[in-house]
């Protein structure tokens, strides 16, 4: 069973293409908010994947455990990664704020 590429968190990297000017506009954000979204809902998909292979696991209608215990995996790290992004936006708000005007 090939592990699919985990597509929302891939939107989140840098663009080459988009300039200090451009991402200072309000689009920049904008995107960012939409992967944010975009990583959540797809963090939802992979903890309802996981409960309902867990639950085929516990009531003896799965197959192959390891389909279980890779999505599981999948949601662990997804949250990790989700929850470690939203730590550094709220740590860079917070650095925001400090600054004297």
């Amino acid at each position: 069973m090939p592990i699919p590429a985990i597509g929302a968190i891939s939107a989140v990297t840098a663009d080459p293409g988009v300039s200090a000017t451009s991402a200072t506009s309000g689009t920049g954000g904008a995107s960012f908010g939409n992967a944010l979204t975009g990583a959540v809902d797809d963090l939802q998909q992979l903890q309802g994947t996981s409960d309902k292979l867990a639950i085929q696991a516990v009531t003896g209608n799965l197959d192959d455990i390891h389909d279980a215990t890779i999505a599981s995996t999948r949601a662990q790290v997804t949250l990790e990664l989700v929850a470690g992004v939203r730590n550094k936006a709220v740590d860079a708000f917070n650095e925001i704020m400090r600054m004297q005007a």
